[in-house]
């Protein structure tokens, strides 16, 4: 299955004809994609009228720098600032991270979008893409903030997502525009970066994002298509169930898979579920490359958001305010 992305803030009529796809499982939005509340629910609600079957409707809105929906929403702070206030109160930490996702994922279901890629769960350990995006470097002090965020993400009537497995967090290199290699053994991946995740497949995490990183002294591919790390970790060794999403195959580091066919292939063949084809220039070899293939969109329906109560119900809640103006009180500085 794919989750394609689009150019702009209405569809267009080839986007309209993708969503006919039986390939085409949902779509991925940004900030190009974005104009205001009011015009995002009109595209999710587009995105939906224009497929013949149910559309996951997906975007990055963890907080900090990586807030897709600006104007109208919260100012989120990034997940730093607890891990922050966790050395000084851990208690009101995690409370006020249970916060901030009850608040995140409000929000973007009232705005008729099912699922925010969140929580990230990478540690925080100098990786140039994750910095800030990062709880803390302390495997359980991440493994706590992990199973509070999906509680509350759950609340809201939003799927988790851990991100990104098995860890991107260690490694320097950003994915986005370098390859990324983790030199360490599986024994030390496991005392430390799959803490975290471990925790959130306990707390019953909806979906896992791949890294595309490699790990070589685990597999010789990175691990969004990787056989080892997918089928033998991640759903024998830590038990996972939910559905499992590559990263954008647009990114640097998908490269030495080879083409857009060979890396849709590479990642559907080694066991994930849905591969994100985020740049709308590679939507077109990306259906031709799954042609033929036996697809089973219905996985997805699990993830849709539930129960939203669109933005005049969330407004109304005294809770909205509240939150906003307890985490701009606690972080605000880290905003």
């Amino acid at each position: 299955m794919l989750l394609i992305g689009v150019a702009g803030t209405e569809l267009t009529a080839q986007e309209r004809a993708w969503l006919q796809h039986d390939a085409v499982a949902g779509v991925v939005l940004f900030k190009r994609n974005f104009a205001s509340r009011t015009q995002v629910a009109e595209l999710s609600a587009a995105i939906r009228a224009a497929a013949p079957r149910p559309q996951l409707i997906c975007v990055d809105q963890e907080g900090g720098r990586v807030q897709r929906f600006r104007e109208g929403y919260a100012a989120l702070p990034p997940l730093a600032g607890f891990g922050e206030l966790y050395t000084r109160d851990p208690d009101a930490a995690l409370a006020l991270a249970r916060e901030h996702a009850w608040l995140m994922a409000s929000e973007i279901r009232a705005s008729g979008v099912d699922l925010s890629f969140a929580p990230v769960v990478d540690l925080a350990r100098g990786n140039r893409a994750i910095g800030d995006r990062a709880f803390s470097a302390d495997p359980q002090v991440v493994a706590a903030f992990t199973r509070a965020y999906v509680a509350a993400m759950h609340e809201a009537g939003m799927a988790a997502t851990l991100k990104h497995f098995p860890g991107h967090g260690t490694v320097l290199e950003d994915t986005h525009v370098d390859t990324a290699i983790d030199p360490r053994p599986l024994d030390v991946l496991r005392a430390e970066d799959l803490v975290p995740f471990a925790a959130g497949i306990d707390a019953g995490a909806d979906a896992v994002m791949m890294a595309h990183v490699v790990y070589p002294q685990v597999a010789p591919e990175p691990a969004g298509y990787s056989a080892r790390w997918i089928g033998e970790i991640l759903r024998g060794e830590l038990g996972f169930r939910g559905v499992v999403f590559s990263d954008d195959i647009g990114m640097a580091a998908s490269f030495s898979a080879g083409g857009v066919k060979a890396r849709v292939d590479a990642h559907l063949d080694a066991g994930c579920d849905v591969v994100l084809v985020c740049h709308p220039e590679l939507v077109e070899q990306s259906l031709q490359a799954v042609a033929g293939r036996t697809l089973n969109t219905a996985a997805l329906l699990g993830l849709i958001g539930r129960g939203a109560l669109g933005w005049d119900g969330l407004l109304a809640d005294a809770r909205h305010p509240h939150t906003q103006s307890r985490l701009l009180e606690q972080l605000g500085k880290t905003a």
